[in-house]
């Protein structure tokens, strides 16, 4: 018997090979663990603004207050990390999720505003410590973002989340923390600063996203009205 004689013979053809395994289809099963975190943060949104608002002067409650808004915005990434980890998109999540986020951080912008503290301690800085300019700054860029991704995904257009927007988020977050908190006011101006951080975020964010979605949506009506090629592409070098 020769060598060859003695190989074993590989079966099927070249095409017959195992291929890489395709990603899973998501998950769209509208009950999970995410969604119910989006569900559980629009409910702390009334009982924080209640805890903030009925006793805005008191220690102990602005403590409380601190605690249930930290709570509530680290559900936020908690439902992000699974949803991306376990591979689960549904409509409801595309809907709730930035809804809940806005309103959460929304009503911590408008708290801190009414009762004068977003730029202040009271009552030593009087209506200036409400800062309702960088409220209204900010719900207007929030809001107004939100609506124009559910106008765009109506028509098929994804903007996917870029390192800006997380970084606002991050920011946000840590800015009104530190502005819940009942401190003395030499502590105070690093929350301060932090909110001011996360306006100059927001709005160039905000301008960056706008920009983006409108880049995107022509590129895709471009792409729609483009003529299919019939037959193979066409050599780069032309008839060389």
């Amino acid at each position: 018997m020769s060598y060859f004689e003695q190989q074993p013979q590989a079966s099927g053809t070249p095409f017959d090979q195992p291929t890489p395994d395709t990603a899973p289809p998501p998950n769209t099963n509208p009950v999970n663990v995410p969604n119910a975190l989006t569900v559980l943060r629009l409910l702390m949104v009334p009982l924080f603004a209640w805890m903030l608002l009925a006793h805005p002067y008191d220690f102990n409650w602005r403590l409380a207050a601190t605690a249930v808004f930290a709570v509530a915005i680290f559900t936020d990434f908690v439902d992000g990390h699974l949803a991306r980890k376990h591979n689960i998109v549904t409509t409801f999540g595309k809907i709730a999720d930035p809804i809940a986020d806005k309103a959460l951080t929304g009503m911590a912008f408008i708290g801190l505003s009414i009762i004068g503290e977003l730029l202040g301690i009271q009552p030593d800085s009087g209506p200036a410590g409400a800062a309702w300019w960088i409220t209204i700054t900010i719900l207007v860029r929030e809001w107004g973002i939100t609506l124009m991704r559910f106008l765009v995904l109506r028509q098929g257009v994804v903007v996917p989340a870029n390192k800006g927007g997380k970084a606002k988020t991050v920011v946000q977050a840590v800015a009104l923390i530190a502005s819940l908190l009942p401190l003395a006011e030499p502590f105070k101006w690093g929350a301060w600063l932090l909110v001011l951080a996360a306006l100059v975020l927001t709005v160039v964010t905000g301008v960056h996203y706008a920009v983006t979605m409108i880049r995107t949506m022509k590129q895709q009506k471009a792409m729609i009205g483009r003529p299919e090629q019939s037959g193979p592409p066409a050599s780069p070098f032309g008839g060389q």
